[in-house]
């Protein structure tokens, strides 16, 4: 069985609060939570930047067609999102599926599975995300898969039209709704770190600016 879901309709503003998340870091976000991170999955190449809502593409392990047929619907600055099933031995994505989405219009591509074809996947330059690399791949079985559906990346649930936040220290999944007070949030912190450190080169230490000596001084007291 092979199923297409319905794209999401656009949401107006979008585009604008996606170049202003395109300025952060996904590391000052994992300071904040937990929650969202597509846990085992780093870039391929480093630096890497991706910032576009998800088409995704459910495989069935082996038979990769539909990452191909997903190919044919994605569109320009989207991210394709691939769940392999829990598939860890084999690539859906080499050279040719890389350079297919980069010539599509891609922003990236984040796949919780393996990928192939290093040498290509370096030429070809479109940023990518996976579990490593791999000579195995999957084959053109057309049997079943699903584009366009929820899928599971990495511990996190990603659905069609949610926004993908990747870069070179990890991949985070939002909805759209979520991205302006994530901005926001984000700039804000950011914003602290160039205080942070003046005050270590004006001789201060980390601890004392933190605020962890005192507590942990205190700690330290109440259980003497």
């Amino acid at each position: 069985m092979f199923e297409v879901g319905t794209r999401p309709s656009a949401r107006p503003g979008l585009s604008a609060a996606l170049a202003q998340l395109r300025g952060l870091g996904t590391a000052t976000l994992g300071h904040i939570t937990d929650f969202g991170f597509a846990h085992g999955i780093h870039p391929l190449f480093r630096p890497a930047k991706a910032v576009g809502v998800a088409c995704t593409a459910h495989i069935p392990r082996v038979d990769g067609s539909a990452v191909h047929y997903a190919l044919g619907v994605i569109e320009p600055g989207e991210v394709l999102v691939i769940d392999t099933t829990g598939e860890t031995g084999r690539a859906c994505v080499g050279g040719g599926v890389a350079y297919a989405a980069k010539r599509a219009g891609a922003a990236g591509i984040v796949v919780d599975g393996p990928a192939t074809d290093w040498e290509e996947l370096k030429e070809v330059g479109l940023p990518v995300w996976c579990r490593g690399i791999t000579a195995l791949t999957t084959h053109g079985l057309a049997l079943e898969g699903a584009v366009q559906v929820p899928v599971r990346i990495g511990e996190a649930v990603v659905r069609p039209g949610d926004v993908v936040f990747a870069d070179s220290d990890g991949v985070y999944f939002l909805v759209p709704e979520a991205v302006p007070a994530i901005v926001e949030t984000l700039r804000e912190r950011e914003a602290r770190e160039p205080g942070v450190r003046a005050r270590l080169d004006a001789g201060e230490k980390l601890p004392d600016i933190t605020g962890a000596r005192a507590k942990l001084d205190a700690l330290r007291r109440a259980g003497a």
